[in-house]
């Protein structure tokens, strides 16, 4: 007879397995259902996928779809550090589960693919702004300098990011908090190839405040998608 912490172990696996999966060729992917944006559910690095989401903004009392993302990480580095501090698998997904990825450096990284067309340089900077807090708002211009590279922080606020532009923040060991851009454009009368190399680093900057603050968006008390943060949550219980 399988115990408690077996049963909830089974289930949560189930759950993550049966998430909303296709094959794009011959690849696995796993697909956001509001925007049917696509996410690899594994990386050449290794990195998997552990939820999907949806960052939506209110915008003149309409619910504006603002950006997809894929929440990626060292799942063998997530066991590790789970299974040293809690020794058995909980029921459900609690805050202290939650907590322990927020404060540590185990590498996670948020893909994400920009949906609205019409979204410009400042609404960037506003979202980001907000949803990082007060606790960090001293610090707020910096990192959002950091976050969209030198030339768009000297950019003006009416250039627009095209729908399909993608970012990717990871939290690397020793609290780096690291920009990449894939195929990243502008539009400023005409199409700008703002970074034509694929995964080039934009930047990179050391800081424990903005790490943490960085993934207590998408897992912490108030996350940006609720339901994202519950399956991330159930991925985490599968890995016991």
């Amino acid at each position: 007879m399988a115990t408690s912490s077996e049963s909830t172990i089974a289930k949560a696996t189930q759950e993550v397995t049966n998430d909303e999966k296709e094959t794009n060729g011959t690849e696995e992917v796993a697909v956001e259902p509001k925007t049917g944006v696509s996410f690899p559910v594994k990386l050449d690095d290794g990195k998997q996928l552990n939820c999907v989401g949806l960052r939506k903004k209110s915008i003149f009392g309409l619910g504006i779809k603002v950006y997809s993302y894929g929440t990626y990480a060292d799942n063998e580095k997530l066991k590790d550090l789970l299974k040293s501090k809690i020794g058995k698998a909980p029921e459900k997904p609690r805050k202290e589960l939650y907590q322990m990825v927020i404060d540590s450096d185990v590498e996670i990284m948020v893909r994400l693919v920009i949906v609205y067309s019409s979204l410009t340089i400042s609404m960037v900077r506003k979202n980001f702004g907000e949803g990082l807090g007060a606790s960090i708002k001293k610090l707020n211009e910096f990192f959002l300098t950091m976050l969209m590279g030198r030339r768009m922080g000297q950019a003006s606020d009416d250039i627009k990011l095209t729908p399909g532009s993608l970012i990717e923040i990871s939290r690397l060991p020793g609290f780096v908090l690291e920009t990449k851009g894939e195929y990243l454009k502008l539009k400023l009368g005409m199409i700008i190839e703002w970074n034509e190399v694929m995964g080039e680093v934009i930047s990179k900057v050391e800081s424990e405040l903005l790490c943490r603050a960085y993934i207590n968006m998408y897992i912490g008390d108030d996350p940006l998608d609720k339901d994202a943060k519950d399956k991330f949550g159930i991925s985490l219980i599968s890995l016991f």
